[in-house]
């Protein structure tokens, strides 16, 4: 296959896939609604299709003025949505559904693909749009595609953890580039030792391509970074990569309320470890790229970027006050 059409496309992951497809000689077309500023305007290997995906005519139109041999579809945030491209685009070589691992209903270690169970979504689940049902969504995509493909289409699913680099509008990384950036001693949530399963935007991309274009009608595929970090290694590879050398002092929920704050307040804490299994996609030949090597990338457009993350956490004035608690201790 060398033609694709990605639904989405210029922001953060369909950003990078568009990328990673033109490197591999695709030929690609975005559809989207074009609120967002286009990256790729300029390019002329690019054909940009206007319309609004939960409109089924746009779609249809899509597909019939657009040649593709794979459908990535990027920004599908209701099952809904979902059962309307795998119809309109059931004549695919490849649809790949871009899911989620927060898709996963039950706190395993690690999270495995047809072996955890999903979350449930009910009707009313299935229709709201706030972060408290993204997973359940997620889920009920992930089941709409398994649907799908036991009627002959080709879909399948790859599930990122959190994704980081370039262009990440969520600025959770943003966040800890900016504290290593600017400060000696970076405050940390609990002891350190949390793991949020991450992955690089780039090696999402080449995931989606790569299932496209080898994986299994009906198949889900997790993808994350081969070797986890920890938190507090995580900010060690931002400072690193910053070229900054930082203390990083760790704090408790009872130091952390000197602040008015808890854990949940930091990006990328998560109390339980989120860890899932990707040897069911490398076993299609996709490996990840280097922690340090990535970091390197993320911190470099960071610092092109006006993003700093500081919507996302605690502000200076309220660590300062747990970090003068922990001094006294």
């Amino acid at each position: 296959m060398d033609s694709a059409l990605v639904v989405g496309g210029t922001r953060f992951i369909g950003r990078h896939l568009v990328e990673h497809l033109l490197d591999h000689g695709y030929e690609v077309t975005l559809f989207n609604r074009g609120t967002h500023e286009n990256p790729f305007a300029d390019r002329e290997d690019v054909d940009h299709v206007q319309g609004d995906r939960s409109v089924k005519t746009d779609l249809q139109a899509a597909a019939m003025t657009t040649d593709y041999d794979a459908v990535f579809d990027v920004v599908a945030y209701s099952p809904h949505e979902v059962e309307t491209a795998v119809e309109v685009f059931a004549d695919a070589e490849a649809y790949v559904y871009v899911s989620s691992g927060a898709a996963y209903g039950a706190e395993e270690i690690p999270k495995r693909e047809g072996e955890t169970s999903l979350e449930p979504c009910t009707p009313k689940q299935a229709t709201d749009d706030s972060q408290e049902t993204y997973g359940a969504r997620k889920a009920e995509g992930d089941r709409v595609m398994f649907a799908a493909a036991e009627e002959g289409v080709r879909a399948m699913s790859v599930r990122p953890c959190v994704v980081y680099g370039p262009h990440d509008y969520t600025e959770r990384t943003d966040y800890w580039l900016s504290r290593v950036a600017e400060y000696d001693r970076v405050l940390v949530p609990g002891d350190g030792t949390n793991v949020w399963h991450r992955v690089y935007a780039p090696d999402v991309a080449e995931a989606l391509r790569l299932v496209a274009e080898q994986g299994q009608a009906g198949e889900a595929y997790n993808v994350g970074d081969r070797r986890l970090t920890t938190l507090e290694e995580y900010v060690d590879l931002a400072a690193d990569a910053m070229g900054t050398d930082v203390e990083v002092v760790t704090a408790g929920e009872r130091a952390l309320s000197a602040g008015d704050i808890s854990p949940d307040d930091f990006p990328l804490y998560r109390s339980y470890p989120h860890v899932m299994s990707t040897a069911k996609l490398a076993a299609l030949g996709w490996t990840s790229t280097p922690l340090s090597t990535a970091m390197l990338a993320t911190a470099a457009e960071h610092r092109e970027s006006d993003r700093d993350g500081s919507d996302v956490g605690p502000d200076r004035e309220t660590e300062e006050r747990v970090l003068g608690v922990l001094d006294t201790v």
